[in-house]
C-alpha cells in the first residue's frame, strides 16, 4: 500500500484527535490555530462557527509559506459553537458562569453548530456546518451542583461534555452525535474522500 499524504490536525482538542484516530486516521502533525475567537454582536451562531473555522484554515495556509510541515499537506480546522435561540453559550471557565450555563440549558432545547474546513495540498478550503439539536432533562439542583463539582464543564463550549457525564442529560438528539464532541465524522470523512485523501488507508492496522 503506498503512502498516503500528510494530514494536520489544526486543533489543540483531544477529543477532535481521538475522534479522527477513531476513524483510522492518524494526524502527521498537531498544530492548533490560535486566533481571536470574540463573538461579533449580531452575528448568527452558524455563521460565527463558519467564520472561526475558516480563519484557523486561512491562518494554516499563511503559516505554511514559512513552515514547511504544512506545505502540500490536508489541513483539517473545526470550530463548534453552542445556543439557545441566537444567545452564543460561552466556553465556560468559571463556575459561576458554567452553573449559569446548565441552569438555561435545563430542560430545554438547544442547538449545536460545527463548521469544518477542509485546506487541500493545493490551498482550496472546502467547509461544511453541521447542525445538531439536543434536548436536556430537567436539570435537579443536585445535578448541577454535582456536574459543577466534577470540573468536566471547563473549557467546553456550552459548559457540558456530552461524552461524559452529561451524556445522561441528553433526552433527545436530532443530527450527529460527534458533532456535538467536536467533529462531525461522516461529513469530516466525505470533505476528505471527496478532495482525493485515502480515508481507508490506516484501517488495515487497527486494532479489533
Amino acid at each position: 500500500m503506498s503512502a498516503r499524504p500528510p494530514i494536520v490536525l489544526a486543533s489543540g482538542s483531544p477529543r477532535r484527535l481521538a475522534l479522527l484516530q477513531q476513524v483510522g486516521i492518524e494526524p502527521d502533525l498537531l498544530w492548533p490555530a490560535s486566533i481571536d475567537e470574540t463573538h461579533i454582536k449580531g452575528e448568527l451562531p452558524r455563521t460565527l462557527a463558519k467564520r472561526l473555522s475558516r480563519t484557523k484554515a486561512e491562518v494554516a495556509i499563511h503559516a505554511g509559506k514559512r513552515d514547511e510541515r504544512l506545505r502540500n499537506a490536508y489541513i483539517l480546522t473545526a470550530d463548534t459553537v453552542v445556543c439557545v435561540g441566537r444567545r452564543v453559550l460561552p466556553k465556560t471557565e468559571a463556575l459561576e458562569e458554567a452553573a449559569t450555563t446548565l441552569r438555561l440549558l435545563s430542560g430545554r432545547n438547544h442547538r449545536v453548530y460545527t463548521s469544518i474546513c477542509l485546506v487541500t495540498p493545493k490551498g482550496a478550503i472546502r467547509q461544511k456546518l453541521v447542525e445538531t439539536r439536543v434536548r436536556f432533562k430537567r436539570l435537579s439542583r443536585q445535578e448541577i451542583e454535582g456536574y459543577l463539582a466534577s470540573g468536566e464543564w471547563r473549557g467546553k463550549a456550552g459548559g457540558y461534555a456530552i461524552q461524559g457525564i452529561a451524556g445522561s442529560f441528553v433526552v433527545k438528539l436530532i443530527g450527529s452525535y460527534s458533532s456535538v464532541v467536536g467533529l462531525p465524522l461522516y461529513e469530516t470523512m466525505q470533505l476528505l474522500a471527496g478532495e482525493g485523501f485515502p480515508v481507508t488507508h490506516g484501517w488495515l492496522n487497527m486494532p479489533a
